[in-house]
């Protein structure tokens, strides 16, 4: 049984599926929401440590916007000619069948994206802490009672459908995009010049290397615009424009961040800073700027976690469609336009993580942070369907395809490898509770490989790969 008769199946059962409601504007948001995270207020420091120099620095941030187009690109073909809710799992399962696809999901729901919900839930509790303390808690706790409280109210925010989520999420994003160009802004008029950098060696291919590396992480999430492509409206053209549009906006305003962060501290003094945006407010709007940084981090906190919650739900909707033991995932909320039940699961999942988390502290973080090889190696699998389903299925309809085939889906492959490795490289160096920490993706894997017989064994199997 192929795809699309086991989705066809699956719709009739549940009397309803994933509906075109949501516009340009509120895809960009999404995209922007996940992409732009707490990374882009501690990547320069990285950044500009491994550059040798100012115009080396922006050359990797415009570089790095460069390969993310490439990528989106290359993911506009897939969800202008593949459109589902499940995104990547449904492209996955397409192109390498139901085990590989069921491989990602596991890992996406048990680590990947709870993981980054609870995690960015500690990012907004931390930062709330500072600017509105709660009463008779120490920094700690109150962190983890902000973090319990923000999955909760959004996971129940997303609950009442995509219109609220979506609404909510494009509120969000404009006011971390408007957040993000005040830095600029206080660097224009109340910045000097830029300190001289000193004299320095150039910077070498494995320096910047490893600035690319740190540059990837904070583009990384653009792809998640594939979970919502069944739900754009025109999406044959709109998918193509939100994640160009995104990526483009994006790269902008990495830019100006960068550029203020330089303008004030200069080469040198981004490469020694600690904190490094708030240093630049500090220095810019004095005490005042350190309270708006606060503000502006729980903000992007805030945006990425919605938006995450919003795209990762999907992928429990498009498991509960393929696998009848997960059935009850792959009911669609047709009135509210969401996966309700997948939607929950999620929600008290990422709960128990913040739980975890409070237990653990940094441990768990790590764990989370740890798994990045698994992400990179079904990203990579990703691109490669490209080519597999271009192959196998040649008479699908293409509204998008990818300029220069195949060299750009190359370059997008390549850099997936190049990431894989480097992010291999560094697992294998760290360690956790005494244990080499590459385990940990291999024990996510693993889980899901012993999981799949399981799976396999439900009442009434659906056939197929």
């Amino acid at each position: 049984m192929d795809a699309t008769e086991a989705e066809r199946i699956a719709a009739s059962v549940r009397g309803t599926a994933p509906q075109p409601t949501l516009g340009l504007r509120e895809a960009v948001a999404v995209i922007v929401g996940v992409v732009i995270g707490a990374g882009i207020f501690k990547a320069p420091s990285i950044v500009a440590g491994l550059s040798g120099s100012a115009a080396a620095m922006f050359g990797l941030w415009i570089l790095g916007g460069l390969v993310s187009l490439i990528g989106a690109l290359c993911y506009a073909e897939l969800t202008t000619s593949c459109a589902h809710a499940g995104g990547d799992y449904h492209f996955l399962r397409r192109a390498y069948g139901r085990p590989v696809a069921f491989l990602f999901g596991w890992a996406r729901f048990a680590v990947i994206t709870t993981g980054s919900i609870a995690l960015l839930g500690f990012v907004f509790g931390d930062y709330m802490q500072q600017v509105l303390p709660l009463p008779g808690m120490a920094g700690a706790a109150g962190s983890t009672v902000y973090a319990f409280a923000v999955v909760i109210v959004l996971t129940l925010l997303n609950l009442r459908g995509i219109r609220a989520g979506a609404l909510t999420q494009t509120w969000l994003t404009l006011l971390e995009v408007g957040g993000l160009l005040l830095i600029a802004a206080a660097a224009t008029f109340f910045a000097g010049t830029p300190p001289p950098a000193p004299a320095a060696a150039s910077a070498g291919p494995a320096s910047y290397g490893m600035a690319m590396v740190f540059v990837l992480l904070t583009y990384g999430g653009w792809n998640e615009a594939a979970y919502i492509s069944a739900e754009v409206r025109d999406g044959r053209r709109n998918m193509v424009r939100a994640l160009t549009l995104s990526i483009l906006l994006i790269t902008t305003l990495y830019l100006l961040v960068t550029w203020a962060c330089w303008k004030t501290l200069g080469l040198a003094g981004m490469a020694g800073s600690e904190a490094l945006v708030a240093d630049v407010m500090r220095a810019t709007l004095g005490p005042v700027g350190e309270t708006v940084i606060s503000i502006l981090v729980a903000v992007s906190a805030l945006t990425s976690i919605n938006a995450t919650m919003i795209v990762g739900a999907r992928t429990g909707y498009a498991m509960g469609c393929d696998w009848p033991r997960l059935e009850r995932l792959g009911q669609w909320d047709g009135q509210r336009g969401s996966p309700a039940i997948a939607m929950l699961v999620q929600g008290i999942a990422a709960l128990l993580l913040v739980g975890l988390g409070a237990a653990f502290g940094s441990g768990f973080k790590s764990m989370v942070e740890f798994t990045a090889p698994v992400f990179w190696l079904f990203f990579l699998l990703a691109g490669l369907s490209l080519f597999v389903l271009r192959r196998r299925e040649p008479d699908l309809p293409r509204p998008f395809k990818v300029p220069l085939f195949p060299l750009l889906p190359l370059v997008f492959c390549a850099t997936c490898c190049w990431m894989l490795w480097s992010s291999l490289s560094y697992v294998y160096s760290q360690s956790l509770g005494g244990l080499n920490a590459a385990w940990i993706g291999v024990a996510v894997l693993a889980a899901g490989v012993l999981l799949i017989p399981l799976m396999r064994a439900g009442p009434g199997q659906q056939g197929g790969k």
